[in-house]
Parts: C-alpha cells; structure tokens; sequence
C-alpha cells in the first residue's frame, strides 16, 4: 500500500512511524480465526519499548487514537487491526 495514495487524512510523521512498527506487528501475527490482530495493551508496550519510537505512554496512547480515530487501525474488542484502504 503506498502511502502516497491513501485517501486516509494524513497524520503526523512520528504517528505514521508507529502506524509502521505496529502494522508491521500485526501483519506476523494471527488470533484463533487466524485474522492478524494484536491485544491493545501489547501494542502500548511496543510502542513503549520500540527502540526507535521510544514513546512515552501518552504519546503512545495518543498515537493510537489517531490511528484508530482517522481509520489506519480499527478495534475488535481489545484486539487492534489493520484496516486496508480501498484502492
């Protein structure tokens, strides 16, 4: 998906770094119906301890509500995923 393209509303390059880290986690990982998901708490963690980000717990927290506020990441239960824009 290029980003060049994404009819989403942009987002601040630190969030679009995290929306990285995190798309990219979510992508290697799979819950029980095998759809790509991860807890929300462990993505506030990876966001915390990405080596890279380095994030504060409320810039983290903050990051993921645009995410999810402008539609890169939707929530199912406490479960984050990667929405796909339409092309």
């Amino acid at each position: 998906m290029s980003l060049t393209h994404d009819p989403r509303p942009p987002l601040p390059d630190w969030i679009m770094d995290a929306y990285g880290v995190l798309s990219a986690r979510i992508t290697e990982s799979a819950d029980d119906e095998g759809a790509p998901a991860i807890a929300r708490e462990r993505a506030m963690r990876i966001l915390c301890t990405d080596e890279e980000l380095a994030l504060e717990r409320a810039d983290a927290d903050h990051a993921l509500a645009r995410l999810l506020e402008r539609g890169y990441l939707y929530e199912v239960d406490t479960e984050l995923r990667v929405t796909s824009p339409p092309e």
